[in-house]
């Protein structure tokens, strides 16, 4: 089955323009010009990943992201923002927000097409199969869900990855550098301030449970996973 991509933009030649280049890849483009159908359509089926404009009527796109976020149904599914505002704070907001990635208008649909495959790549990383229990917790990789002794964590895709990662390579330490090659994978268009931000979304998953010293930051050198202080 082809992988579908849903298209929140409210401006109809980007989103023609960007349907089009997804068809040429192989891939199927769903539209929708604002929130409410962009919701009707994920209601008829859960796309593979959500193209999302930051600025639609109604609704915001970073509002809208925070709520399909919070959602059981598209927790899980990848977004890419699709954003005319190039701003560090910006772009940090958004993936505070839950946002994979996001690529600053104007943009190629060339580099746009590249990335959103190298999302659903390691979204859909094989290496995510096996279970691994540490430090209190659980990662079933078959059911791709986290357990915290016996209760659930509801966690993001990105912040899954990135416990899978660590709970699979305790005790060492890696550099930010490190962590985007392990975790977000080679020739990837994102920032090593990426890592900061969904390791503070990671400890605030984790905080709940009294488990979010099990992220620790080692001054100078990066981020490891361990069950000693």
């Amino acid at each position: 089955m082809q992988k579908q991509i849903l298209i929140v933009e409210d401006e109809p030649a980007i989103r023609d323009m960007v349907a089009f280049a997804l068809s040429r890849a192989g891939l199927e483009a769903v539209h929708a010009a604002d929130t409410r159908a962009a919701q009707d359509a994920i209601m008829q089926r859960v796309p593979d990943l959500i193209l999302l404009d930051w600025m639609l009527p109604g609704m915001s796109g970073l509002e809208f992201a925070r709520r399909l976020r919070r959602e059981e149904m598209t927790r899980e599914v990848p977004i890419i923002m699709l954003t005319a505002r190039g701003e560090e704070n910006d772009r940090v907001g958004g993936l505070e927000a839950g946002v994979d990635d996001y690529v600053v208008k104007p943009f190629s649909t060339r580099e746009l097409v590249a990335r959103i495959k190298a999302v659903i790549r390691r979204t859909q990383s094989e290496t995510e199969q096996g279970t691994v229990e540490l430090g209190g917790l659980r990662i079933d990789g078959p059911a791709h869900r986290v357990f915290a002794g016996d209760k659930p964590v509801s966690i993001g895709p990105t912040e899954y990855r990135l416990l899978y990662f660590f709970m699979t390579h305790p005790e060492r330490v890696y550099s930010r550098g490190q962590l985007l090659d392990h975790v977000w994978g080679g020739n990837v268009y994102v920032e090593e301030r990426t890592v900061d931000v969904h390791i503070r979304r990671l400890r605030k998953t984790l905080e709940p449970f009294a488990l979010d010293d099990l992220v620790q930051t080692v001054r100078g050198s990066g981020y490891r996973f361990s069950t000693t202080v």
